[in-house]
């Protein structure tokens, strides 16, 4: 290059999924054939019905301009409606709900809308690695808490009531967890919410796997006192099975949302129509529909404990979301070195834990995101060679 990396790409690396499905596509390429258990990117297909509806509109000669920075209100409108009726939270739609293109691009609004060089932000440990690359590109300081299988996964907010937070603006939170698939202690959250209010922070909730294998969807916005101090991040990507779609929300006060509108409009230009009439239509899909999901992913989940089991690593069978989170035995000296003799010997990926934070290194994750059929012969491979 004839110029150098801007300084804020110092402390942030290409996104490991990014560089290991590069090496699985030259493995791939090579003649062999991996079975990838490691990503959370759903093989099944959105509602015939909301595939219809992006047809339907995309055949429309009027369809194909640029759309509004909030979304077209018919969206947030279904949004409103999804949420009051799979929560039993209520929002205005016309300023308390902003469409997004996928989750992903809020953190970084929402970040970018927020946070100044040296402030604080509170990321957890282990947890999405995006919280901590968009931190670092603002230059903000993270300070990692830490989440601990002993108490089932939840921030102890007792430790962090220890920490000073006197620079903290902004605290990541992600219920159902990703990796680890705990749902949130209520009574935990309102203590949450108590020293938020007191320490004058925000709490981001980070919630797109609340209707997969969860007998009971929640939002940050059940507790009483969130809306003051909480956003909720929301996705169409893992629940609907629109994960290449790009669609997803953040609800909250119009204070807040008002403020993140100041970056995403000047970021994208509104999306386009067919995605939007679509979402309408996925978020109208009957419960029946999502049992259906979850039925297929129960029978998947069976089989990649069978995995796990052969590999003697213990996980939670009461875990919820698409993944499944297990610790190795402590004969294991390696965990990378571990997957990748899975990889290697069995043309098996399953995604190591370390990649999420310190805590989870002696970790694995396997996705539910696979068919039956090849979970099975990912078990066979196993079996067989490792």
């Amino acid at each position: 290059m004839i110029i150098q990396p801007a300084n804020r790409l110092s402390d942030v690396q290409e996104y490991y999924f990014s560089k290991k499905l590069k090496e699985i596509r030259e493995l791939n390429a090579s003649g062999k054939n991996i079975i990838n258990l490691g990503i959370g990117s759903p093989d099944l297909a959105p509602s015939h019905e909301t595939i219809e509806a992006l047809v339907k509109t995309a055949e429309q000669t009027n369809a194909h301009g640029y759309q509004s920075y909030i979304g077209i209100p018919e969206f947030r409108e279904a949004i409103s409606s999804w949420m009051a009726f799979t929560y039993g939270v209520g929002f205005r739609a016309e300023n308390e709900i902003l469409p997004l293109m996928g989750s992903k691009e809020g953190i970084m609004h929402i970040s970018m809308a927020f946070l100044n060089p040296g402030d604080k932000v509170l990321v957890p440990n282990p947890g999405y690695p995006t919280y901590t690359s968009v931190s670092n590109l603002l230059n903000a300081e993270i300070e990692f808490y830490d989440l601990d299988e002993k108490k089932n996964w939840n921030i102890d907010v007792n430790n962090l009531r220890k920490k000073d937070l006197s620079n903290v603006k902004l605290l990541w939170l992600n219920y159902p967890h990703m990796p680890t698939g705990a749902r949130a202690d209520l009574e935990v959250l309102n203590d949450l919410i108590a020293l938020a209010k007191e320490k004058k922070f925000l709490i981001v909730n980070d919630n797109p796997y609340s209707l997969i294998l969860n007998p009971t969807p929640r939002s940050i916005f059940n507790l009483e006192g969130a809306k003051e101090v909480c956003l909720e991040l929301n996705s169409l990507s893992k629940s609907h099975n629109m994960a290449g779609w790009r669609i997803g929300w953040l609800s909250g006060s119009s204070e807040y949302i008002s403020t993140v509108l100041r970056v995403k409009s000047n970021m994208d230009s509104g999306m386009f129509l067919g995605l939007q009439k679509a979402a309408v239509q996925a978020l109208s899909n009957p419960m029946h529909w999502h049992e259906d999901q979850n039925n297929i992913y129960a029978k998947r989940r069976k089989l990649i404990e069978e995995i796990f089991d052969y590999l003697e690593v213990k996980y939670n069978p009461n875990s919820v979301g698409m993944f499944v989170w297990a610790k190795v035995p402590d004969s294991v000296d390696n965990v990378e070195k571990f997957v990748d003799d899975i990889l290697y010997k069995a043309d098996v990926f399953i995604t190591p834990g370390f990649i999420f934070g310190s805590n989870g290194e002696r970790y694995i994750r396997a996705s539910l995101c696979a068919s039956q059929e090849t979970i099975k012969e990912a078990l066979s491979r196993i079996k067989a060679n490792v």
